[in-house]
């Protein structure tokens, strides 16, 4: 198939160059490929079958239709077994891509020349951001990478991978979340990562129910590929071109290197499943655009697991990789099969639930959501407010240094937040500090 695949990529471009209609199509073919053969009009006549309009956003698409195309295949096979030459493409004609119907008020980039003028890049440069030739992988200069890369420890055991990108290639990540995924609408279940959404409008949510039921995605960012990533792409209007390099600025394939010192953790089936996840291109932990890019694909999962809660009498929010579903009694009765439920769902939607993370807790226990207590209202745990509480009173009685205030601070704030009657009082306290530089 590899000639079908080259003779196919240049017809696909003769054939978008001009007039949609088989006559001028098979024109531009014969120019195309030096070859003025019948077989050429049935092939233009097919792919106008194929696509009553011109795919001028999927050339790709239409190259793939035109080399398992029997007018092709077939042309090339006779030709081999008769021992002619084979067809090859002789001119290559150029056919700007335009953008696709959007649902979304994204801004317009429909060939790379728009994306390279959007970014402030030229082509060369462009291609070297997206790493057009797989270098990330197997380079050993860290000079020639275009993350750093280090293992944050987990409590549980193990470690997760953070992937910072340089400089550079965050200004680029950061205008493509700034003016193309803030314009796409996460869906309402999800309240990490986006504007006027937090722990605390999550965890309200689930405030005073009877059961509360948690559980956690294995892997959350490593878990969705570059396909999905394109896909979202596509759906936005962005042309093939344009969307896979576009995908290939937000995603990453982690070093070998990086992966060899990689700590293991108790469970060794989820160490070998991540290690598959950065092998191969995904969205990369400590990305600015990998949050949002995240929520967005997402958005079927959240939508099938909103309407699993919708119709048992439950709610259900996310936070990032945290699954959350309240409500009555009966809610607690029907946990097994609602576990069996979303598991299920998750698995379909590409994901993997951490079965040592899924809890469930009535109302005489402690209900803790994204960190907070949810059994009567939203608060802080009591041991985190009574160790804040000694901290700052020992402060005021013999003074702290300069550097902690901030920080002391920021805890207090935090706290005045969630439970404004408590964070008062603390803060009084906080007023009484006498600072030492």
């Amino acid at each position: 198939m590899r000639q079908e695949a080259a003779v196919a990529a240049g017809l696909a471009g003769a054939f978008l160059a001009g007039e949609w209609g088989p006559p001028a199509m098979a024109r531009r073919g014969q120019a195309c490929l030096g070859d003025r053969r019948r077989w050429l009009f049935h092939l233009a006549a097919a792919a106008r079958a194929g696509f009553p309009r011109a795919p001028t956003d999927a050339p790709l698409a239409l190259a793939s239709f035109l080399a398992a195309c029997p007018e092709l295949t077939g042309t090339v096979a006779r030709d081999r077994a008769a021992g002619r030459p084979l067809p090859s493409v002789r001119r290559w004609f150029t056919s700007p891509t335009t953008m696709g119907p959007t649902p979304w008020p994204v801004p317009a980039l429909p060939t790379l020349a728009d994306l390279q003028d959007f970014l402030g890049l030229g082509t060369g440069s462009l291609a070297w951001f997206a790493d057009a030739r797989g270098w990330e992988r197997t380079v050993a200069d860290e000079a020639l990478r275009h993350y750093r890369y280090r293992w944050s420890p987990k409590a549980a055991g193990g470690a997760r991978l953070i992937e910072e990108p340089k400089g550079v290639l965050k200004h680029f990540q950061r205008r493509i979340l700034r003016d193309v995924l803030d314009a796409i609408p996460a869906h309402d279940a999800a309240h990490g990562f986006r504007r006027q959404r937090s722990v605390l409008t999550n965890a309200a949510h689930h405030a005073g129910h009877a059961a509360v039921l948690r559980f956690d995605l294995e892997s959350f960012f490593a878990s969705v590929p570059a396909g999905r990533v394109f896909g979202l792409f596509r759906t936005a209007g962005y042309p093939e071109p344009v969307a896979h390099t576009m995908t290939a600025l937000v995603t990453n394939v982690v070093p070998v290197t990086v992966w060899r010192a990689a700590p293991k953790g108790p469970d060794l089936a989820a160490h070998h499943r991540l290690g598959r996840h950065l092998a191969t291109p995904h969205l990369p932990q400590g990305a600015p655009t990998s949050p949002a890019m995240a929520n967005l694909v997402a958005y079927r999962l959240d939508r099938r697991l909103h309407g699993l809660a919708e119709a048992i009498g439950a709610r259900y929010t996310r936070y990032a990789d945290d699954l959350t579903f309240s409500g009555p009694h009966r809610l607690w009765r029907r946990a097994p099969e609602l576990s069996r439920l979303v598991a299920a769902i998750v698995a379909e939607e590409g994901f993997r639930l951490r079965d040592d993370k899924t809890s469930r807790r009535a109302a005489g226990e402690r209900q803790l959501v994204t960190g907070l207590v949810v059994n009567v209202r939203p608060n802080v745990r009591r041991h985190d407010y009574d160790n804040l509480r000694a901290i700052v009173h020992n402060a005021a009685r013999d003074g702290a240094p300069a550097e902690d205030r901030a920080h002391l601070s920021g805890r207090i704030a935090w706290l005045e937040h969630v439970h404004a009657t408590h964070g008062a009082k603390v803060r009084a306290e906080f007023d009484r500090i006498s600072w030492r530089a």
